[in-house]
């Protein structure tokens, strides 16, 4: 049995693609995920399944969320080793006086290069900064997330990926979660 963690992106924010977690819970497990676990409002799930492939659970669980809800939603699905990776490889965290209601991560679809940070032009955002980690990009904001134009639709249009981003202490607890299980 595999845990899998999918990241949903976009669902339940002003009032769109609105989706109760209990019954999307409920959803996962009428069509055989086992241990369904939801965190917060903004489509975090863990799923058990003996499928290994994340690219096979991520389009299953896309299918059934719009088979369901009609909701057409991207999903990044990663593994606890992304969330440890994450831990272990954050530039940001090295620095004092770090506030780290500004740390964000954005995961995405596919492996990066170390130069899609070229890519990105994060100079144009400055003093925002990111740095690329696989199949991360680490975000810190200077003055926060609802006041950049560095945001998840900017990060896939300029890489051709599917992204979704979560802020710093979302990352930690579903770390948190997953060793739990």
């Amino acid at each position: 049995m595999t845990t899998h963690l999918a990241l949903l992106r976009g669902i339940n924010v002003s009032g769109h693609n609105m989706i109760k977690m209990d019954a999307l819970k409920a959803t996962l497990e009428a069509i055989g995920f086992q241990n369904v676990q939801t965190y917060i409002q903004s489509g975090n799930v863990f799923v058990d399944t003996e499928e290994e492939n994340s690219a096979k659970v991520g389009f299953q669980i896309k299918q059934e969320i719009f088979k369901t809800f009609g909701h057409e939603v991207p999903i990044v699905v990663i593994g606890r080793e992304d969330l440890e990776a994450c831990l272990r490889n954050n530039p940001f965290l090295k620095e004092k006086e770090l506030d780290i209601k500004k740390l964000y991560v954005a995961f995405v679809s596919t492996t990066l290069r170390s130069d899609n940070i070229n890519d990105l032009k994060i100079s144009q955002f400055k003093p925002d900064e990111a740095s690329i980690d696989a199949n991360r990009i680490y975000i810190k904001y200077a003055v926060g997330a609802g006041k950049t134009r560095f945001d998840q639709k900017y990060i896939e249009k300029k890489l051709n990926v599917t992204a979704t981003i979560r802020n710093w202490n979302t990352v930690t607890q579903l770390l948190k979660m997953y060793e739990e299980k």
